[in-house]
């Protein structure tokens, strides 16, 4: 194995990422590790809908989508698209990059999904886009999509990234990778 420095491209947060087969993109692909760290947040007009309890809870074309290091993208939608209740659940997480998440549980048909989404109140600098927006954990959804395609969650509920055709990996989140 060649020696590496701290600054070299196969180093991420002070662990080697050499050993990590990066999936090339094809045409109209992006690959995660093309992401910037700290995370970018990119305005989006893609078409966003998100289904709980059998019940269409969002359908919106304002997104932002935060872009992240090995993480599938996050998409943050306007807190007044979602079409049910938002109750804080309790609890805060900090992000070192956009400050002090508040979760929350939304339900709707027959089901309730606790602490299924988050956001940020007061964003910290760079990230201000983000308030009035929510995240969700799309494992805790029926189903999310982006334009007409069904996306798959990320693995582990840590990072709640949205998996999608035009995007390719591997992906932060599942067993294995939280040291990456």
């Amino acid at each position: 194995m060649t020696p590496i420095s701290p600054g070299d491209d196969r180093v991420v947060r002070g662990r080697r990422t050499d050993r990590i087969e990066r999936t090339e993109p094809g045409p109209g692909q992006e690959s995660v590790w093309d992401y910037p760290r700290p995370p970018a947040v990119e305005a989006t007009t893609e078409r966003i809908r998100i289904e709980l309890g059998g019940v269409p809870i969002v359908d919106t074309t304002d997104a932002v989508r935060v872009l992240e290091t090995s993480h599938p993208p996050v998409y943050y939608l306007p807190a007044e698209a979602f079409q049910v209740p938002m109750h804080e659940a309790g609890g805060l997480s900090m992000c070192e990059f956009k400050g002090m998440a508040h979760y929350l549980t939304l339900a709707a048909g027959d089901r309730i999904a606790v602490r299924a989404a988050w956001t940020y109140p007061t964003p910290w600098r760079g990230y201000e886009v983000l308030a009035g927006r929510v995240a969700v954990y799309p494992s805790k959804m029926d189903r999310c999509l982006v334009d007409d395609e069904v996306i798959v969650p990320q693995e582990g509920d840590f990072y709640g990234g949205w998996i999608t055709s035009r995007v390719v990996g591997p992906f932060k989140g599942a067993r294995g990778t939280l040291g990456w």
